[in-house]
């Protein structure tokens, strides 16, 4: 699926133009002023925001520094582009947490490239994560907000990880939040369903465990939530690129070299 990108302006023209350079890479959402762009962000899994400074009713730097200030959209890249390139203005919107700053009139190819790198740097993180045993959570968190939550959410799941029916129903309940809000959430910042996130957090924990190396594969398995070793062992494999016996091997043999 194309990545989701939220266009705000007041010109239709611009927003039309900016719409048809990008549809080609990207799914493409218009708003033309921050309020509006707002009440999307509250429906849509928005990926990054390209927004206008100067707008009617509410304008770029307040729209950005709302979404940066907010725990459900703080995760979310924002590019402003204007017309007012002082320094002071390029000062303004990067204090307020924008991630680029483009001066207008621009280069589309130039703000593909911007869209592109912030995109890929974050893809990068993510997958990263996911494929390497012992990074942390924390590891894709965008803001102090954002670490907070992931540190919440982990310890809602290793409260809950022998339980196998543990699922988004159950955590929304633990992290007192809606269901829609905490699926979009969990999948902005990491890429995964709040299901193949558990998962991950399971097999992440199996092979700390696996480190220690004081118990049997199948004393894991039960502690993490499968209660098929065979299971476990396909989805570790999966995951990771090794059985859990070549992973503890690994580990130990590193130990002993050290």
């Amino acid at each position: 699926m194309k990545p989701l990108l939220l266009l705000v302006d007041d010109n239709e023209e611009i927003l039309s133009f900016l719409g048809e350079e990008l549809s080609e890479r990207y799914t493409i959402l218009t708003a033309q002023n921050g309020r509006d762009a707002l009440q999307l962000l509250t429906q849509e899994a928005v990926q990054l925001v390209v927004s206008d400074v100067m707008m009617p009713v509410m304008d770029g730097f307040e729209l950005c520094r709302i979404i940066k200030s907010t725990f459900e959209h703080c995760h979310i890249p924002v590019i402003l582009l204007t017309a007012k390139n002082t320094l002071q203005a390029k000062i303004a919107g990067l204090e307020l947490g924008a991630d680029a700053y483009i001066d207008k009139p621009f280069s589309t190819e130039f703000l593909l490239a911007q869209i592109a790198s912030l995109l890929s740097n974050r893809s990068k993180l993510k997958d990263y994560f996911a494929h390497s045993p012992l990074v942390h959570i924390k590891t894709i968190a965008y803001s102090r907000a954002d670490e907070l939550f992931l540190e919440q959410l982990t310890g809602a799941i290793y409260e809950n990880l022998e339980d196998p029916e543990l699922d988004i129903d159950k955590l929304a309940k633990h992290m007192n939040m809606s269901r829609p809000t905490l699926y979009r959430k969990i999948k902005s910042i990491s890429d995964l369903t709040p299901n193949e996130l558990v998962n991950v957090i399971r097999l992440k924990k199996a092979a700390e465990l696996l480190v220690e190396g004081s118990l049997k594969i199948y004393e894991v398995s039960d502690m993490v939530g499968y209660h098929s070793q065979t299971n476990f062992g396909r989805n570790f494999l999966k995951q990771f690129g090794m059985t859990p016996s070549e992973y503890q091997a690994m580990k130990q043999a590193e130990k002993q070299a050290k």
